[in-house]
């Protein structure tokens, strides 16, 4: 077990996207820097149609998850979302219902399917039989021999048949991935969608937390971006919870999306170096 690594206290981040809606459709957005304690947010959410104004409601989901609902009209749909942070939200706690929920399997994390049809079953055993925190290293490791990370490689409607079936996937793929392998050997694990400074090219990111002696550990099995500047948007149990834009049919048609995540104003240096094994929770 190693020392946890803590992180900056200043970050700021924000998104912008424009859609061509067809026809008045519902959308929910999650974009919002999550409600945790200890962390302060200054932020503005903007959503427009044509230009004017579209009326906006929030939404609590899971561990913070801030989603914000609106029915918007035929026309061209900008979101514009600044948030300026400070401060390090306080340590995820393991619940009750996380130790049922987060070890079920979910739309897009198939875990039930891993051993004997995805996967050889005695090498998920195996993995089962290690201790956790050497289990999560090991899974990683797994993934990374099973995927290789090629943006644009899968679909928004892939799950874990589909993704093992090329070798290929992105950072949702590479965490439902990750996910199921925890989940087949009794872990809890849940997708966890985030605003992640340095990461290269700059996007909306995906990680996984897994739940070891009542703490949540966030875990990248990409290694794209350190854990420890990342801040939370959504939790849930995989892409379907924490999609930045869903809304009630196709009427709805993505023009541009851009993402910025930037530490404060230590810049890089104010980022501890951390190892893929360090413990690192979300803050």
């Amino acid at each position: 077990m190693t020392i946890p690594v803590s992180g900056p206290d200043r970050r700021a981040v924000g998104c912008s996207l424009s859609a061509s809606v067809g026809e008045p459709t519902s959308i929910v957005l999650a974009v919002a820097v999550a409600r945790s304690a200890g962390v302060r947010v200054d932020e503005s959410l903007a959503v427009t149609v044509d230009g004017r104004p579209v009326e906006v409601r929030e939404l609590e989901g899971r561990a913070g998850t801030r989603w914000h609902r609106a029915i918007v009209p035929t026309g061209e749909l900008e979101v514009r979302y600044e948030a300026e942070v400070e401060g390090r939200a306080a340590p995820a706690t393991v619940e009750d219902r996380d130790l049922v929920e987060d070890v079920r399997p979910s739309r897009y994390v198939q875990s039930d399917l891993l051993p004997g049809v995805l996967l050889d079953a005695e090498e998920v055993a195996a993995l089962g039989a290690t201790d956790p925190f050497e289990r999560i290293a090991a899974a990683r490791a797994m993934v990374g021999e099973l995927l290789d990370y090629s943006p644009g490689s899968s679909a928004s409607t892939d799950g874990l048949p589909e993704v093992l079936a090329t070798g290929r996937g992105v950072c949702r793929d590479f965490a439902h991935l990750l996910a199921g392998l925890l989940r087949a050997t009794d872990l809890p694990a849940r997708i966890v969608s985030v605003y992640a400074p340095q990461l290269v090219p700059m996007d909306f990111h995906a990680v996984v937390e897994v739940g070891i002696e009542g703490r949540w550990w966030v875990v990248d099995a990409t290694g794209l971006a350190p854990r420890s500047c990342m801040l939370r948007i959504a939790t849930g149990s995989d892409a379907a919870d924490t999609a930045f834009l869903a809304n009630d049919g196709s009427a709805l048609a993505l023009r541009g999306l851009s993402v910025r995540a930037t530490v404060g104003r230590d810049g890089p240096a104010g980022v501890e170096a951390e190892h893929p094994g360090d413990l690192v929770a979300l803050g």
